[in-house]
């Protein structure tokens, strides 16, 4: 099931992503939705993916930040209004790791998921969104453990993803240096899920 779990969790991401600049170029307002998986962002931000050239500054403050994050969000209920003490916390331990702000992380970890999200994780190489949501809904059909709702709810939540697809990578050198770090970013922004 652990296997599993972390797809599932990256195909919402993918599906977030996509709903997300679907919903922003309609103009319409909407609920925040989370950065990535294991990341809750309390501050109201555009929701509009910006895309940007990452640099291992920027991947390498992002890892030192994960834990202090996490611990910051993981006492939230899921749906919580911002609360200012939350909002400095955050924005504190953002800037200790090197951002100007809590929204430039956030940015900076929605563009990591980006890429992380069209990563085959049994190969760790960049294949691209579709191609880890297709062979995702194989494994879990091919899953003989699986019960039959989870088997139906995670299949229709992958079938659904793959009918939003994420934008495509911008910044191609994005890829390889997310690919340098793949191990210590999958554990730091997707672990919280399994």
């Amino acid at each position: 099931m652990r296997e599993f779990v972390r797809p599932v969790a990256v195909a919402a991401s993918i599906a977030c992503f996509a709903a997300l600049m679907a919903t922003a170029s309609t103009g319409d307002a909407f609920a925040q939705a989370k950065e990535a998986p294991a990341q809750a962002a309390p501050p109201q931000q555009d929701m509009a993916l910006k895309q940007m050239a990452l640099t291992e500054k920027q991947i390498e403050g992002v890892l030192a930040a994960a834990k202090d994050m996490d611990a910051i969000t993981a006492k939230l209920p899921e749906n919580a209004k911002p609360d200012p003490k939350i909002t400095a916390q955050i924005e504190d331990v953002a800037k200790k790791n090197g951002f100007a702000s809590y929204d430039e992380y956030s940015n900076v970890v929605d563009n990591i998921s980006l890429v992380l999200g069209g990563f085959d994780p049994a190969t760790k190489k960049y294949v691209g969104p579709d191609v880890v949501l297709k062979a995702q809904i194989a494994e879990v059909q091919a899953d003989k453990k699986m019960s039959a709702k989870d088997k139906k709810e995670a299949l229709a939540d992958l079938s659904e993803a793959l009918k939003s697809p994420a934008p495509p990578v911008e910044n191609k050198g994005n890829i390889d240096l997310v690919a340098k770090y793949y191990d210590k970013l999958a554990a730091a922004l997707g672990d919280d899920e399994q």
